[in-house]
């Protein structure tokens, strides 16, 4: 079931990030040090219930969520585990600690946090990527329109 619900959500997600083009960039990434950091924050309301409830993530028309994969930045870009810290910071300074949540489904590993955020309200991302000694920080901003 799980397995069903990771390809339903991120088929929800390529489906939506193409039609709604004008609203979020579709995933994105940095190579950070020895890794390909990919990451995307989108409305909850786009990531339909059932999957929403399956991963523990609130649907609501004022949060989103943020979705990070951390892979080698080798030949076969394997998933890698790691420790994720983080803040979104409004234009006005408002912080929100981000709580990510670690989902592995086979080979593949992303972290999950949800932030709250206002129509068109763009948040700024600070968050802290750690394994064993390797220390890498990524930077992004999104704006946010309520559905």
């Amino acid at each position: 079931m799980k397995k069903l619900a990771s390809i339903l959500f991120f088929a929800l997600a390529g489906i939506t990030f193409t039609a709604h083009s004008e609203q979020i960039q579709g995933a994105q990434y940095k190579e950070l040090g020895p890794w390909q950091v990919h990451y995307i924050a989108f409305p909850s309301t786009f990531v339909q219930p059932k999957i929403a409830q399956a991963y523990g993530l609130e649907r609501s028309n004022y949060k989103g969520i943020v979705n990070i994969s951390i892979l080698k930045n080798d030949a076969d870009n394997t998933a890698q585990t790691a420790s994720l810290s983080g803040t979104a910071k409004n234009l006005l300074g408002n912080k929100q600690v981000l709580e990510f949540k670690e989902v592995v489904e086979g080979d593949s590993i992303y972290y999950l946090a949800q932030v709250k955020f206002t129509n068109e309200e763009i948040l700024r991302f600070d968050i802290e990527i750690k394994q064993n000694n390797q220390f890498q920080k990524l930077q992004f901003q999104q704006k946010f329109y309520v559905d």
